[in-house]
């Protein structure tokens, strides 16, 4: 393990104040010694997609990754795109910082990674999806050195909304040959190569968010080609050949909750089934009581859901390989994981359905929905938007040859994603000051995750906090209350240790210890949107 994480911080502690603004930060390692940080962040993407969290999918780049590596068992977004982006990148809970719901501006004393990195001599690269709403231009706001800013997300082959340096790049036609997954990976790429010539001697922060596999389910033919037959057995199947997998893997040891046949996605319309067409369901019944020409319809949809993530593989695998031409793969700290579970959802928007378009093609629009869902999240329940497990849990996987002696390793350490910014300053070996722009900011939620590198078991917390949409929960230790719109915003109570998969719900047996963790989730609450409240009136002429 490098000397700055486990040895005393090193020579003199020296104040760096680089230029007016930036946070007073102290360098406890020379700056050779830094690890580069490479995040990268799927979209919709379910715990069980990827091969070594039990997928069928085939991840080649991830599973070498995780077998020379760590995968995390129990780590967690926030149920949704933005929010989990706000969170990763400023440290803070999103109803912190007005981000869940969004509220405007980020609070004057919030700082987004690269306001902490640069300082300490880092270079800071964006590529994919922003969605930060509350600090909108990723080098003007955010501190990047170089950002490629993708917003047209129902548009994988052809966006209109796409930004270099924050200036609007040309929009693209459909048939240019353009793939938003491939594009990000591209730009990626000429960020290290330039990183390689310009600055090889400064660390870097690149932050690679892809939009796969959010919906539409869009992907190129010849990558839907090779899972055109693979989802033919039904939803049912894959889902216990995952369920198999898992437990074989030892990564969870619980029970595969039934389909809940009753299940509507929020937000759904019917005549969205016109649109679809008869192959569609709203539902996620039993595979075997689909009529055929549902079954093919569905088993189509999870190739091209299947295509997208298997793409994004091999565009990371470019990634990897381009930090290996550079002699810093060894070096780089690099993590990988979702924004929030796969999504039910069922909707048409962008440019439209043509259902005589074939699948997965620009003119298409469609989403993965319930059925396969549900698949994706095994073995949970529920999905993206609900703070079940299914919506919140995600893979993590952390590579970091340098630093971590462990290879293959499982941790079981409940983290979040407020818990990068800690972590990479930890691992930068820095220590800051918690004043921004002349204002005092609450202290930073997030643990580092530094300690549970080394062994299982090690990171110490107090609470993990979700709510969004009136979705609401609390995990303490082992025990979570959680409480959803559809279930009456009754609380119900879970002892994650024993049963991960949320079936037997114990609020009528510990009434006080459900009664507990309900008052410590609205005193959290109560203080978070304060925080925000406090900092919106201080920064008011």
């Amino acid at each position: 393990m490098k000397r700055a994480i486990l040895s005393p911080f090193i020579g003199l502690l020296a104040a760096l104040s680089l230029w007016t603004g930036w946070p007073q930060v102290v360098s406890a390692a020379p700056a050779n010694a830094k690890p580069n940080f490479l995040i990268i962040l799927a979209d919709d993407m379910g715990f069980s997609d990827a091969g070594c969290y039990g997928g069928e999918i085939h991840t080649p780049n991830l599973d070498r990754l995780a077998a020379n590596g760590l995968r995390f068992t129990q780590f967690y977004n926030t149920a949704r795109c933005w929010p989990t982006r706000s969170s990763l990148l400023t440290g803070y809970y999103a109803q912190q910082i007005g981000m869940d719901p969004r509220r405007g501006r980020l609070p004057a004393w919030t700082r987004v990674l690269p306001h902490y990195l640069k300082p300490l001599g880092y270079r800071c690269y964006q590529s994919g999806k922003w969605h930060l709403t509350g600090a909108p231009k990723p080098v003007a706001d955010g501190g990047f050195d170089h950002s490629y800013r993708f917003e047209d997300w129902d548009r994988y082959f052809s966006p209109a909304k796409h930004f270099e340096d924050d200036h609007p790049a040309a929009p693209v036609k459909p048939d240019s040959g353009y793939y938003a997954t491939t594009a990000f990976a591209d730009h990626a790429l000429g960020y290290l190569r330039d990183h390689a010539t310009n600055h090889a001697a400064k660390p870097f922060f690149l932050y690679l968010a892809f939009i796969a596999p959010h919906f539409p389910l869009h992907a190129p033919p010849e990558d839907i080609a090779r899972y055109r037959d693979r989802y033919r057995e039904g939803w049912d199947v894959i889902r216990a050949q995952r369920w198999e997998r898992i437990r074989q893997m030892r990564l969870l040891d619980c029970a595969l909750p039934p389909l809940d046949p009753g299940f509507t996605p929020r937000y759904f319309k019917p005549e969205v089934l016109e649109q679809l067409g008869p192959g569609e369901t709203e539902h996620p019944v039993v595979w075997e009581t689909l009529t055929a020409e549902q079954q093919a319809f569905q088993a189509t949809k999870m190739a091209v859901h299947a295509a997208m993530v298997d793409r994004m593989d091999r565009g990371i695998g470019r990634v990897l390989d381009q930090l290996r031409i550079m002699g810093a793969l060894d070096n780089t700290f690099i993590c990988f994981l979702s924004d929030n579970g796969a999504d039910a959802t069922l909707l048409v928007r962008g440019e439209g359905h043509d259902p005589g378009a074939p699948a997965g093609s620009w003119r298409s629009f469609q989403c993965l929905g319930p059925g396969w869902a549900s698949a994706c999240n095994t073995p949970f329940r529920w999905h993206k938007i609900w703070v079940h497990e299914g919506g919140i849990a995600t893979p993590l996987i952390v590579h970091w040859p340098n630093g971590i002696k462990a290879r293959g390793e499982l941790r079981h350490d409940p983290g979040h994603v407020v818990d990068f910014v800690p972590t990479l300053l930890d691992l930068a070996g820095a220590r800051i000051t918690n004043v921004w722009n002349g204002i005092e900011a609450p202290p930073l939620p997030g643990k580092s995750l530094v300690p549970a590198f080394r062994k299982d078991g090690t990171v110490k917390r107090e609470f993990i906090f979700f709510h969004h949409e009136g979705n609401r929960a609390l995990r303490v230790g082992n025990w979570k209350v959680v409480s959803a719109r559809e279930n009456d915003n009754r609380w119900e109570l879970y002892n994650l240790g024993k049963d991960r998969s949320e079936l037997h719900d114990l609020a009528a047996r510990q009434p006080e210890r459900a009664s507990r963790m309900e008052s410590r989730w609205k005193e959290l609450e109560r203080t978070f949107r304060r925080q925000y409240s406090e900092a919106t009136t201080e920064s008011s002429p």
